[in-house]
C-alpha cells in the first residue's frame, strides 16, 4: 500500500490565482516567480499552469536550464543574476536574460561580444539593502550598461519592496522615480503585496511570487478576501487510533500530557515529509472536515493528534494539515514561521498528485 502522505496540487487554482493578477494589473506584463522549484510546488509543473504569464523570474542558471530542457521558451530572467564571467555564453545561448546587481557582472558584460549579446535588468537599491546598486551610482552603470556590446539596447529598470506597509513602500517608491526620472527603460518593482495594494507602483511589469500559489502576502487579510486559492493542499490519513489514560504524556521528551481519558489518533505525516518540526501543540488539522489539534511534538514520520472533537474518527479517515480549508498561513503562525518556508520544504519524500489539469 502507498503511503498516504501526499501533497496535492490543483492547477485549476494556480490558473485562477494568475488570471486575479491580470485582474489586479490589468495593463502590466507580468513576470510569474517560479524560483525554488516553484515555491515548492514543481518547477517544470507550474511552468505549465502559468503559461499566460510574459516571463519567468528564476534565482539561478540552474533553475533556467530546466526550464529550457522542459521546452519552456518563454523569457526567463535570473532575478540574482549570474555568478560568474563563464555563465555568459550559456546565458546568451538559452537566450536568459539577467538582472545586473554589482559592478563585477558589468565588468563581465562588457567583455561580451555583440553576437551574444544579453538583455539586461538593472537592479537598484531603493532600501532593501540586500542586492542592487545605490542610487548615486545608476546612472553611471546605465550609461556603461547602454555603450556595452554584450548588453542589448533596451535596459529594464527594477527595485525591490523590503515590506508591503507604509512608509517603507512609499519612501522606497519614491526614491526609485526620482533615480529613474532621466532613464529610458521599462520599470518593474511590484511584488505581491504592492500588486495588491500599490496601483501606483505597478509600473510596466509586475513581479507576482506568492499570491499565484493562492497565498496573502498579509498579516491582516486571508487569501479568500484577496480572491485567490491556494493551490497546494498537503494531505494523509490516521494510520492508528488508540486509547490513552489522563496523565499519560504523548511523543518524544513527553511534552504534552492527557487532560483526561481520550482517543489519540496517528497520522503518516511528519517533518521528514516537510510537515514543520517546530509546529505547537494545539496546530490544527481537518480529519474528515471536522477540526483536531496537534498534541505533542512532531517526529519524522508520524504526527500525534487529540481526537476529541471527533470522537468517530477511524484508521483510514482523510487528514488535511493544510489547504483550501485550512491556510497555511495558520500553520505557519502555529510553528513560527512564514507560508514561504513550509512550501519550499514540500521538496522531501511525500508524493505529488495533480488535480484539475
Amino acid at each position: 500500500m502507498t503511503r498516504p502522505a501526499r501533497v496535492v496540487i490543483d492547477l485549476a487554482a494556480g490558473r485562477a490565482n494568475l488570471q486575479r493578477v491580470k485582474e489586479y494589473a490589468p495593463n502590466q506584463k507580468i513576470m510569474a516567480i517560479i524560483k525554488a522549484d516553484a515555491y515548492g510546488h514543481g518547477l517544470e509543473r507550474v511552468a505549465k499552469v502559468f503559461d499566460q504569464a510574459d516571463a519567468f523570474g528564476v534565482a539561478c542558471f540552474e533553475e533556467a536550464l530546466r526550464l529550457r530542457e522542459a521546452g519552456v521558451t518563454k523569457t526567463i530572467v535570473l532575478l540574482e543574476g549570474f555568478f560568474s564571467e563563464q555563465e555568459l555564453n550559456q546565458l546568451a545561448a538559452l537566450n536568459i536574460q539577467t538582472v545586473i546587481h554589482q559592478l563585477k557582472q558589468l565588468e563581465w558584460l562588457e567583455q561580451l561580444s555583440a553576437a551574444k549579446a544579453i538583455n539586461a535588468w538593472l537592479k537598484i537599491d531603493t532600501g532593501m539593502h540586500r542586492l542592487g546598486f545605490d542610487p548615486e551610482q545608476v546612472e553611471s552603470v546605465y550609461s556603461r550598461l547602454k555603450s556595452a556590446s554584450g548588453v542589448n539596447d533596451h535596459i529594464h529598470l527594477m527595485t525591490h519592496f523590503a515590506s508591503a506597509e507604509e512608509p517603507s513602500i512609499l519612501q522606497q517608491l519614491t526614491l526609485f522615480t526620482s533615480t529613474t526620472s532621466k532613464l529610458e527603460g521599462t520599470h518593474c518593482l511590484a511584488n505581491s503585496g504592492a500588486i495588491i495594494d500599490r496601483p501606483d507602483a505597478h509600473g510596466d511589469w509586475v513581479r507576482p511570487g506568492l499570491m499565484l500559489y493562492g497565498i496573502s502576502p498579509f498579516a491582516d487579510r486571508t487569501a479568500s478576501e484577496l480572491g485567490l486559492t491556494p493551490i497546494m493542499s498537503l494531505k494523509s490519513e490516521l494510520i492508528s487510533v488508540k486509547h490513552a489514560q489522563k496523565g499519560e504524556r504523548v511523543g518524544y521528551g513527553g511534552t504534552w500530557e492527557c487532560p483526561e481519558d481520550m482517543q489519540i489518533g496517528v497520522v503518516a505525516m511528519g517533518y521528514g515529509d516537510g510537515y514543520p518540526r517546530h509546529a505547537m501543540s494545539g496546530t490544527p488539522m481537518l480529519i474528515n472536515g471536522n477540526t483536531a489539534k496537534l498534541i505533542g511534538r512532531p517526529s519524522m514520520d508520524m504526527l500525534t493528534v487529540d481526537l476529541r472533537e471527533c470522537p468517530d474518527a477511524k484508521i483510514g479517515d482523510d487528514v488535511l494539515l493544510w489547504g483550501q480549508e485550512l491556510p497555511v498561513e495558520e500553520i505557519a503562525r502555529c510553528a513560527d514561521t512564514i507560508p514561504y518556508e513550509l512550501l519550499c520544504g514540500m521538496r522531501m519524500r511525500a508524493r505529488f498528485v495533480e488535480i484539475n489539469g
